[in-house]
C-alpha cells in the first residue's frame, strides 16, 4: 500500500526508532484494536491520547506508528518504526492526499442536511455497475473519517464516492479542499446544526463550501427548489444540474408506483425510463436522481444505471423496514433527525397502506439552537394520519404540548430520556400485527436500541 519512505515523504516526518525502511504499510488505523499485522498506527487525541496506546497497538501487529513532535519518551517497543511528525492529526490528512494523488480515482463528493448516505449508497449502486468503486463506510465523512476512508480505499479504485458531514461552517470546505472532487452534490438544506450556523441560509452557505476543492471542469449538482443556493452557485465555472419534481428541474422525476418495499419513477428527460429503488420514500427518489446524474456523468448506460439503482443497499439504521417481535412491520430511520427529514417520513410512511393502525415513536432532534421549540411543534400537523404517537426527550414536550392543545382522538404519551423500557412496554401493550410503526430521531437519543429489543431475532 505505502512504504516508510513514502509515508515519510508525505507527512514531512523523520524517523527516530526502528531501522526496516522495506517494510510496506498494509493498512492504517486509528484505533488500536482494528490493528492487524503490518499496520500504521495513528495515534490521535480523542477521549484518551492516542499515544498511549503505541504498546497495544505493536502488541496486534502494527510495525509503525506516528509520534507528535515535542512529546516525551524513555523508550520505544522493539523493532517499531516511529515516525516523528509536526502533528498527528495534520499529518493523517496529508498522508490521505498522498495516498488519493498515488491512486488517482475520480472523486464523488455529496453533503446535504439529509439523504448524504443514502445518496451515496445509490451512487456507489450505480457506478460499480462499470467502475471498481469504493465508497465512505459507516458515517465516517468528517475530518478524520475522510481521510480514513481515503486510507482504506483499495489501490484499484477507480471511482471514490465519498460523503461529507459537518456541525460547523468552514468544515465542508476543509474537506472539499483535501478531497478535490470532480463532482459534487448538494441533496437538500434542512434545519440540521441550526445552532451552529444561525438560520437555513447559514446551513445552505456551509454546504455550498463543497465548491471550494471541485474541479472548474467538475460539476455541482443541486435540488431545484432551493433557492438559497441559488447566490452560491452563480458565475461559477463548473456546470450546475439541478433535479427534482417539478420545473425548472433539468432532471424532473415522476412517481408511478409506491410500496412497502419499493418505489418506481420516472426521469422526463430520459424518454421516460422507469427507475425502480427497493426503499420507500419521495425524497429517496430526489436522492436517486442524483445518482442518475451521476451515473450519466461517467458514461453508464441508462440500463446499467437502472440495475445499479435495483440493487442499491442502505447504511444500517437509515429507511430500513423491519419486522417486531409480534410480526408488525416497523420503519426505522434512527441515525439522524431534522425536521425537514422528520417530516418527509412521516409522509411517506403515512402512505403506505396497512390494515391497522399506524403508530410513530419521535425522539429529540438536536442542535436546532434558539428555533428548536418551534421546530418540534412544527410537526404537529404531519402526525394527523396516526393513531398512537410516543415522544421521546425533553425536546418532544414542546410537541406533546401542541398536540394536546389540539385536542384530538390521539393516543399520545411522552416519555423523559433514559426511560427505553416504558417506551418498549408501552409498544408491547399497543402494537398489534397489523399496525405499522415508525421510529425517528437523532442519533443521540438511542432509538437505535428500542428498535434492537422489539425487533423479530
Amino acid at each position: 500500500m505505502l512504504s516508510i519512505q513514502e509515508i515519510i515523504r508525505a507527512t514531512q516526518g523523520q524517523m527516530i526508532h526502528g531501522y526496516d525502511n522495506q517494510v510496506d504499510i498494509e493498512t492504517i488505523e486509528f484505533d488500536s484494536r482494528k490493528i492487524t499485522k503490518n499496520s500504521l498506527f495513528i495515534p490521535l487525541k480523542g477521549q484518551r491520547d492516542g499515544h498511549e496506546f503505541i504498546q497495544a497497538a505493536k502488541n496486534q501487529g502494527a510495525v509503525a506508528t506516528l509520534w507528535e513532535a515535542g512529546r516525551k519518551h524513555d523508550s520505544f517497543p522493539e523493532e517499531l518504526i516511529v515516525i516523528e511528525v509536526p502533528d498527528v492529526l495534520g499529518a493523517f490528512q496529508e498522508l490521505a492526499v498522498f495516498y488519493l494523488n498515488k491512486v488517482h480515482p475520480k472523486v464523488v463528493a455529496i453533503t446535504g442536511s439529509n439523504g448524504k448516505t443514502s445518496t451515496k449508497d445509490m451512487t456507489e449502486a450505480v457506478l460499480s455497475q462499470r467502475f471498481a468503486t469504493y465508497k465512505t463506510q459507516g458515517n465516517f465523512n468528517n475530518d478524520i473519517g475522510l481521510p480514513y476512508t481515503i486510507l482504506h480505499m483499495p489501490s484499484a479504485t477507480e471511482v471514490l464516492v465519498l460523503e461529507m458531514g459537518m456541525d460547523h461552517a468552514g468544515e465542508i470546505e476543509f474537506l472539499s479542499r483535501l478531497a478535490t472532487p470532480d463532482v459534487a452534490a448538494i441533496t437538500m438544506i434542512g434545519e440540521s446544526h441550526l445552532e451552529f450556523l444561525g438560520s437555513r441560509a447559514g446551513i445552505a452557505k456551509a454546504k455550498a463550501e463543497i465548491l471550494a476543492g471541485l474541479s472548474e471542469q467538475g460539476e455541482l449538482i443541486i435540488p431545484a427548489d432551493e433557492p438559497l443556493l441559488a447566490p452560491h452557485v452563480q458565475n461559477i465555472p463548473q456546470t450546475v444540474t439541478t433535479f427534482g419534481f417539478t420545473e425548472p428541474a433539468i432532471y424532473q422525476a415522476t412517481i408511478i408506483e409506491r410500496s412497502q418495499q419499493e418505489t418506481r419513477f420516472m426521469v422526463s428527460s430520459l424518454s421516460n425510463q422507469v427507475f425502480t429503488i427497493p426503499f420507500v420514500g419521495d425524497y429517496n427518489v430526489k436522492n436517486a436522481l442524483i445518482a442518475i446524474i451521476i451515473g450519466l456523468k461517467f458514461g453508464l448506460s441508462i440500463n446499467q444505471i437502472s440495475e445499479g439503482l435495483a440493487r442499491t443497499e442502505l447504511t444500517q439504521s437509515r429507511s430500513e423496514w423491519l419486522t417486531t417481535w409480534n410480526g408488525a412491520q416497523m420503519f426505522s430511520d434512527v441515525y439522524n433527525a431534522n425536521p425537514t427529514a422528520m417530516k418527509l417520513v412521516l409522509e411517506t410512511i403515512a402512505r403506505v397502506e396497512n390494515q391497522g393502525k399506524k403508530i410513530a415513536v419521535l425522539a429529540d432532534m438536536g442542535e436546532l439552537g434558539d428555533t428548536s421549540a418551534e421546530l418540534h411543534q412544527s410537526i404537529a400537523p404531519y402526525l394527523e394520519p396516526y393513531q398512537i404517537v410516543i415522544l421521546y426527550g425533553e425536546l418532544m414536550k414542546n410537541l406533546h404540548t401542541k398536540l394536546l392543545q389540539q385536542n384530538t382522538d390521539l393516543v399520545l404519551y411522552h416519555v423523559e430520556k433514559g426511560n427505553e423500557e416504558m417506551i418498549i412496554d408501552y409498544l408491547h401493550d399497543l402494537v398489534k400485527p397489523e399496525d405499522i410503526l415508525v421510529l425517528k430521531g437523532s442519533n443521540s437519543m438511542g432509538l437505535v436500541k428500542i428498535v434492537e429489543k422489539i425487533s423479530s431475532k
